[in-house]
Parts: C-alpha cells; structure tokens; sequence
C-alpha cells in the first residue's frame, strides 16, 4: 500500500515531504506533488511532516484520488529529491512552511 498526496497539496507545494523521503519517491506536477507507488516503501515519514495534512495510506484516498495519482505521468523530468526543487503553489502560506 502506498501512500497519496491529496487535494490540501493543490496550488501549495511546500515539499517537507520531498526533503524526508529516505527512497526519493516525489514527483512534481504544476498544481501538486504525487508519490509514485511503485517506489513508496510505505515509511510514513512524509505523512507527519506535511504541514497541510495532504498525506494518506492509498486505502484512506477516495477513488478519485487514487486514479488521479495512477493517471500521473511518471516521467523522469518530474522527479524532485530536494524540497528547494519544488515551484510553490499559489496556495502555498509562509506560515505554514517549514
């Protein structure tokens, strides 16, 4: 079971989650960030320090969730490893940033 970035993560992007990810497993979409499930070893180290609670187990994500995250392109230009990688959203809150 992987993990899926939701709706909260639209337009914001804050990338903590990028920054801890010990298998480097983010990619980065103009609106939000997706975790591809065929490289999330299911750590939970992103889920706690989403500072937008974006972050749930797959079987915690309505179905519209899960395809969108199935639908996403995992191409290698997508990839982000570093939070300063990350291109914040229009939502993104410097007081929410950590």
């Amino acid at each position: 079971m992987a993990f899926v970035v939701t709706e909260p993560c639209v337009n914001c992007k804050y990338g903590d989650c990028v920054e801890v990810c010990p298998v480097e497993c983010f990619y980065q979409a103009e609106d939000m960030l997706y975790i591809n499930p065929e490289e999330c070893i299911d750590c939970t180290a992103c889920q706690p320090v989403c500072p937008v609670a974006a972050i749930f187990p797959a079987d915690e994500c309505t179905q519209e969730w899960i395809d969108r995250n199935a639908a996403f392109p995992w191409a290698p230009e997508y990839k982000v490893t570093k939070k300063d990688q990350v291109v914040h959203g229009p939502g993104w809150d410097a007081a929410k940033a950590g």
